[in-house]
Parts: structure tokens; C-alpha cells; sequence
């Protein structure tokens, strides 16, 4: 649903400004307490005013109904749902990383924190299953729970964040055919044209093995996306014909966040927009067409 991949990209910035804002003060060695409790309090308001907004500003235009479920799995060539999956992630990654700043011990990050995305987009859901017109999705519940589990599968193998989920978009035509769906400019299409997103599996290189003289910023990226979409699903009552396909890359990325630099400015910044896929060479696979090359894709 493009209504929701939009709540996601929004929760997602805006959750990574407030983790860098607590970041610029001294990780606490110990538990502060009074550190824990502002961020509870925080995190609970934040989310809680998130889905009294989402309820008041989308769901009342809309009939309710008894909760129920609906499958969508088939749409949008599962875009959405790894939408889904990637904002559970970063929002667990934040919720880990802000106790860890309060000292709080390694398993309790794990459990409240890296859950965070979980509990915040699953409880959308809800209010989705009293929606006439949607109903909870089970595909998305899952790739809500996918986000933390690969966080926390990382954490408990590696004590560290080796793989990322990076995103990356580019500009096309079939915005230009449904623009009130797929957006009328650069920031609507952004969060709401499928075709032009891209998503990514970002692994650190050096990181596997940390004897080697591999460039200690350099990764290397397997992308997924999707083009030809413009409608959800590939219905005989649309309008308009679409040939939906997807698309499959190989690419080289950089772990921001591993550039050396005196400036705490810039690394705040670096870490802020890791999540962003850089532009570069790119090999890709898709089902119309074959194989292409692309000397710098985004």
C-alpha cells in the first residue's frame, strides 16, 4: 500500500534524526535510568501521536469494519513489502542504538529495542484489519518481523551490523500516467513510484575478514526492484495495461559510516544517510529483457 510505504520512509527519517540528536552525548558506561525513562517516554509519544495522525487523517475517510485480513501479497511485485521489511529494521537498529547510549545491557536492546519497528508497524496493521477498504496484511506482518530478525540474527552472530539494507531512486515515465498514485514530483515519486526504487542487501567486505587490505568502507550490493507497475495488482478490469517485470543487481556501495574523519558533524551526517544506496556501476538481471549494464545506476 503506497499510503503506508509513505508512513515508513517518514518514521524511518525522523527516527534517524532523533537517534543522531542523542548520539552527540557520552554513551553512559552504566544504566541511567533517567536516560531509559526519556526515551520510553519518547519513543511512546512519538509513536503513539504516529497512529493517533494516521487514524484521525487517513482511516476516518474510509468505512470501518470487523477486523479482518486481506492478502496481499501479489502487489506491486512485493515493493511494499520490503518496504516494510527495511523501516522494521532501521527502526529496531535506532531503538538499539538509543538504549545502548543509556547504558542499557546488550539482551535488553535485543528485546525492546530491536522490536521497536515490529511493535510500531505491526500496531498499523491493526488499524488496517478495521479498515473496509484494506484489512491486516499477513505478508506485511511478516516482513515487519524480517527487519529485527535479520538486525538481532546479525547481533547474536557477529556482535555487529555486517549486512545492510541500503535504498536507492530514480525518476520514470509511469509516474506521468497515474501521477495522483505515483506522484507528481521528484519527493512524491520518491515515496510512492515502486518503479523507481530500489532496494538493497549492502555487505561490508573487510568486515568477513578483517585481516585483509580491503578498503574498510567498500561493499558490495545485490539490489531487487521492479518496473512497469501501474496499478498494484495486474487486474483485466485496469484502465490501463501494464506489463509488470522485476529486476535483479549487482553493484559496489560505501559504508559511510566506516570513512575516517575528525568531524563530528560529518559523521553524524555520513550516519544519517548510510541508508542510501551511492550511485555506481551496476549489473543488472531483469525477466523482459535480460541483461544490462548500467555505468552508474541509482
Amino acid at each position: 500500500m503506497i499510503r503506508k510505504f509513505q508512513l515508513l520512509i517518514i518514521s524511518l527519517i525522523s527516527l534517524t534524526a532523533f537517534s543522531q540528536t542523542s548520539s552527540f552525548y557520552k554513551k553512559s558506561d552504566t544504566l541511567n535510568k533517567k536516560r531509559r525513562n526519556s526515551i520510553i517516554i519518547t519513543e511512546s509519544i512519538m509513536a503513539g501521536g504516529a497512529l493517533i495522525a494516521l487514524n484521525q487523517l487517513w482511516y476516518k475517510d474510509y468505512p470501518r469494519s470487523s477486523f479482518h485480513f486481506k492478502n496481499d501479497n501479489n502487489d506491486w511485485k512485493q515493493m511494499d513489502k520490503i518496504g516494510h521489511f527495511m523501516t522494521s529494521y532501521y527502526v529496531g537498529k535506532i531503538g538499539m542504538e538509543v538504549l545502548d547510549w543509556a547504558g542499557v545491557s546488550k539482551k535488553n536492546q535485543l528485546i525492546y529495542g530491536a522490536t521497536y519497528g515490529f511493535a510500531f508497524l505491526t500496531a498499523v496493521e491493526v488499524l488496517d484489519g478495521f479498515s473496509e477498504e484494506w484489512g491486516a496484511s499477513p505478508g506485511d506482518i511478516l516482513a515487519n518481523a524480517a527487519g529485527p530478525g535479520l538486525l538481532i540474527g546479525q547481533e547474536l552472530l557477529w556482535q555487529e551490523q555486517r549486512i545492510t539494507l541500503k535504498y536507492s531512486f530514480h525518476q520514470t515515465e509511469f509516474a506521468k500516467q497515474r501521477p495522483n498514485t505515483l506522484g507528481e514530483n521528484y519527493l512524491q515519486q520518491a515515496l510512492k513510484d515502486y518503479n523507481g526504487q530500489t532496494y538493497w542487501l549492502s555487505a561490508n567486505i573487510w568486515s568477513f575478514n578483517k585481516e585483509s587490505s580491503f578498503p574498510k568502507w567498500l561493499n558490495i550490493a545485490l539490489g531487487y526492484g521492479a518496473e512497469g507497475m501501474l496499478y498494484g495488482n495486474t487486474n483485466n478490469t485496469n484502465p490501463i495495461p501494464q506489463e509488470p517485470y522485476r529486476q535483479f543487481y549487482l553493484s559496489l556501495d560505501v559504508d559511510l559510516t566506516k570513512i575516517k574523519t575528525n568531524s563530528e558533524f560529518l559523521k553524524s551526517i555520513f550516519s544519517v544517510v548510510n541508508f542510501i544506496k551511492i550511485p555506481a556501476p551496476t549489473l543488472e538481471i531483469n525477466t523482459k529483457s535480460g541483461i544490462k549494464f548500467h555505468y552508474l545506476y541509482f
